[in-house]
């Protein structure tokens, strides 16, 4: 997709243009849908995957969104660059005689809408450039985010095995003290008995 928004940017002819941008508009519909997919099938994963799955799902559709947003953008700027063509070119085949006032105020009317309407239209490219702007900032700071919470995320993984580990340490050494102790009591009755048969024989 993002090829294919590079060639719709550098399509010379306006029919190559259109081609392209329905070419980009029907990947990105098969974007969606298989997002849509993903979101079942994310249900389906284990609960200790189904976050970080989840996760995923949702940069591709705020992948997808933003995609949607540059065609947007690459079709309205095709249609400023054609309508400046058109009045162009109607600007250049128009006929004018200095001696003519009533011609030159009609051409004056027609004009002044004409540039009311370019200005309008660079007023909402420029519009369209800031929201832009805005997005591409609100998506480093929800990457630098997740950065942060896949570190803390690793970091309690860390932790849970450590304390997994130390769980199982200490079972160990209560289960060595019991044995210590069983051991303690049966060498000491051995031994009572031993000093008893020791006493017994020499009496």
């Amino acid at each position: 997709i993002h090829r294919n928004l590079g060639m719709v940017e550098r399509a010379v002819s306006t029919t190559d243009a259109q081609k392209l941008e329905n070419e980009v508009q029907t990947q990105i519909d098969h974007v969606i849908s298989n997002c849509e997919r993903l979101d079942v099938l994310v249900m389906k994963e284990p609960p200790t995957r189904r976050a970080n799955a989840k996760m995923r799902v949702d940069q591709l559709k705020y992948d997808c969104q933003h995609l949607q947003s540059s065609l947007r953008q690459l079709q309205h700027k095709r249609y400023v660059k054609e309508q400046e063509d058109y009045e162009r070119e109607a600007l250049m085949s128009r006929t004018f005689t200095t001696n003519d006032a009533a011609a030159a105020t009609q051409a004056s009317v027609m004009i002044d809408p004409a540039l009311q309407h370019h200005s309008r239209l660079t007023e909402s490219n420029r519009h369209m450039d800031d929201l832009l702007s805005h997005g591409g900032s609100i998506l480093g700071n929800l990457r630098d985010q997740r950065a942060t919470l896949k570190g803390a995320h690793r970091r309690l993984l860390d932790l849970t095995n450590t304390l997994g580990l130390s769980n199982t340490v200490m079972r160990l050494i209560e289960n060595r003290t019991s044995q210590d102790k069983t051991i303690m009591v049966v060498l000491m009755v051995a031994c009572c008995v031993l000093m008893y048969l020791v006493w017994r024989y020499f009496t």
